[in-house]
């Protein structure tokens, strides 16, 4: 988190201590999971239960709907995914309908990052039809939500992120391809039943390691799509200030900290101490791109985030915006009031949520998956087979953020190896300009279905910081998109 982000990413200090890593804006508060709170009075609308006893079998989907009263005017579903394998998991989805004609509008996934982070921060701060108001004590209508012109659903997943949570003693994954996985069926069954969006466009969109979850869900969708009742018209991704190929992207922090048009952050001896440790972090993550397990790929997470974060951290900068001189989650004091607002009893109680503490970033997810080995895997290489069967990728950064900066992002784009390679990498940087303004607000680069597409003025929250050129931006990309 935000990653989106957005999470609680973990950087090694020497090889015996944890630290609190920069893709974390919200702290870890543990598995304290229990509110004490008195429901003797409480109501609850009944939930629909559905199921599939052939296809899915040890998946149901309880969902109940509503209109306005929450958030925004339009039509809403929200409640769970439940497992049964594994000892029992509960993943809480958010749909919101379009606010123009949901029956024909596009179907938008929005995922935040972490690992472990709620994609409810995405809804209340940053893209979603409302922004919750100081202090937790209600919200306001977004004028730039995406839900403008697109059905939108926010999933807290992998299990134990946001409302998500699992029984006691329950297994839970630990890798973005596993998650996914989970994903895949939750549409299966509520598409099934909603059967007015099933064959809508369907677009996946998140930040920060989203640029893990993205590529490994579109490529199980690409996979299983043949074989399902009801095959996902997938259209697009699109990628946020992502991590999605670690061996290029960390290559360029020192660059970020050192040579950026907003000044160096970092003293010269700094960056080229960075520069030199590249080496040894490239070396392990090329073994875990090999190997692709934890032996290989969770040392290398460990030496390379100590390497390339350590000096940024003690800066006094900001990891998600080199403008701000302030520690990551005092920066945005939003999040502390979404973490109030989703605690609150009678939110919980109409969301039919059960007796969680909320947090927006579950740091014990975040340690799962850097110890299983999923943060330095090569997802980029789930890209080019979609590429070259029609599904458009867009890659965005907002060119202050340090932790997933537009410097790596960009480059691990021109080194895709797919077939349009070599036409994407002479393709020109072209002005991207708002419609509304006539201001040049950003630059971009396109070749066969690969876009490019860096924003001026934004860190690693694009929504939050430039809410009218994000829409413009996403507006543009889902119309295209339909064309």
């Amino acid at each position: 988190m935000i990653k989106s982000v957005l999470c609680t990413l973990l950087v090694a200090v020497g090889t015996s201590a944890i630290t609190q890593d920069p893709f974390v804006i919200l702290p870890s508060h543990g598995n304290d999971l229990a509110i004490k709170r008195n429901h003797e009075n409480q109501t609850m609308q009944a939930w629909t239960v559905l199921t599939d006893s052939v296809a899915f079998p040890q998946y149901a989907v309880r969902v109940r709907e509503r209109k306005g009263e929450l958030c925004d005017d339009v039509k809403q579903y929200y409640g769970y995914l439940d497992v049964a394998e594994d000892g029992g998991k509960h993943l809480f989805f958010w749909f919101f309908e379009s606010r123009s004609t949901p029956k024909k509008d596009p179907l938008v996934l929005w995922l935040n990052g972490g690992p472990g982070c709620s994609s409810l921060t995405g809804l209340f701060m940053e893209l979603g039809p409302c922004r919750v108001n100081e202090g937790g004590n209600g919200t306001s209508k977004n004028e730039y939500s995406w839900n403008r012109k697109t059905n939108m659903i926010f999933l807290d997943q992998p299990v134990n992120t946001g409302y998500s949570y699992t029984d006691e003693g329950a297994d839970e994954p630990n890798n973005s391809l596993a998650a996914a996985i989970d994903v895949f069926a939750f549409f299966q069954l509520f598409l099934k039943k909603y059967s007015q969006f099933a064959k809508l466009d369907f677009h996946i969109f998140g930040e920060s390691y989203g640029g893990h979850y993205i590529p490994a869900i579109a490529q199980v969708i690409n996979e299983r799509n043949p074989f399902a009742d009801i095959p996902i018209n997938l259209k697009t991704l699109g990628i946020g200030n992502g991590l999605t190929d670690p061996l290029v992207q960390y290559k360029y922090y020192a660059d970020m900290a050192c040579d950026d048009k907003y000044g160096p952050v970092l003293s010269d001896e700094e960056c080229n101490s960075m520069r030199t440790k590249y080496g040894t972090c490239a070396t392990l993550i090329k073994s875990c791109y090999q190997f692709q397990n934890a032996f290989f790929c969770a040392p290398a997470a460990l030496y390379c985030n100590q390497a390339m974060f350590s000096a940024f951290q003690q800066s006094g900068k900001n990891v998600y915006d080199v403008r701000m001189d302030c520690n990551a989650f005092e920066c945005y004091p939003i999040l502390k009031d979404i973490e109030s607002f989703c605690n609150r009893e009678d939110i919980q109680d109409m969301l039919g949520v059960p007796n969680r503490k909320y947090v927006g970033c579950n740091q014990n997810v975040n340690l799962r998956f850097l110890t299983a080995g999923d943060w330095m895997r090569p997802y980029h290489r789930a890209l080019p087979p979609l590429l070259e069967k029609g599904i458009k990728v867009l890659v965005y950064a907002g060119d202050a953020d340090y932790i997933c900066n537009w410097i790596g992002n960009k480059a691990w784009l021109m080194e895709l190896e797919w077939s349009g390679q070599s036409d994407f990498q002479n393709a020109a940087d072209l002005p991207f300009a708002s419609g509304l303004t006539k201001k040049e607000i950003g630059e971009y680069r396109t070749f066969g279905g690969l876009t490019w597409l860096k924003l001026y003025e934004a860190g690693h929250l694009v929504p939050y910081d430039q809410p009218s050129a994000s829409w413009e931006f996403f507006e543009a990309w889902i119309d295209a998109a339909t064309e």
